[in-house]
């Protein structure tokens, strides 16, 4: 049940439901799926089928150019994945979605979800907040790399989430940063001196 709060909690950030709305609406179609260690939610040509919040774990999105991987989204626990546009447009994903770690999900089916979200006003407005919350943190990444230089967006990132910095592969944060694996690790003899200006 624990795992069903850290949910609830997420979703109470957008709108507060009352635990009947909850346990009544979203409650019976919560799917609790575990996955091991690189294995794959989403596969190239499939149709993503599930709403995927992470509950423990750590998940990477990414599309295939050539023989080289390039990482569009790389998250942890309480946020959520999945191949967005696959979702909603119903057309085979041109991603994969794969765990970098042993990683557990809540995982909702698109039907099931799209019934519960048209079942109140309340449920419809809970989908757009999160829709759009998806939306702008994609824009803002993007943003971030048209207008951060490489070594901005490397300290920006750092910055903001130093524990990655110790769970994912360097190639995988170099990929999702756009940074070249050369850069990428000169880079990282700023991180010391840029934690401790931050410290003073």
């Amino acid at each position: 049940m624990d795992k069903i709060n850290v949910f609830k909690t997420y979703l109470n950030k957008f709108v507060k439901l009352t635990d009947a709305e909850f346990e009544q609406t979203l409650l019976p179609i919560i799917k609790i799926r575990e996955f091991g260690k690189k294995e794959k939610l989403t596969k190239v040509g499939e149709v993503e089928n599930y709403l995927n919040f992470i509950v423990k774990g750590l998940i990477r999105k990414f599309y295939k150019k050539g023989s080289q991987e390039i990482i569009t989204q790389i998250s942890s626990e309480g946020h959520i994945i999945h191949c967005q546009e696959s979702f909603h447009s119903r057309q085979p994903s041109e991603y994969t979605i794969e765990t970098i770690e042993p990683s557990i999900v809540i995982s909702i089916k698109y039907d099931e979800l799209e019934n519960a979200f048209a079942s109140s006003k309340k449920m419809e407005h809970l989908a757009r907040l999160i829709i759009t919350h998806t939306m702008v943190i994609k824009d803002r990444w993007q943003l971030q790399m048209v207008k951060m230089t490489p070594r901005e967006r490397f300290l920006n990132f750092v910055t903001k989430n130093p524990e990655l910095m110790q769970r994912v592969p360097q190639k995988f944060l170099a990929s999702f940063l756009h940074i070249k694996p050369e850069t990428f690790s000169r880079f990282k003899h700023l991180i010391k001196g840029h934690l401790k200006n931050q410290d003073n």
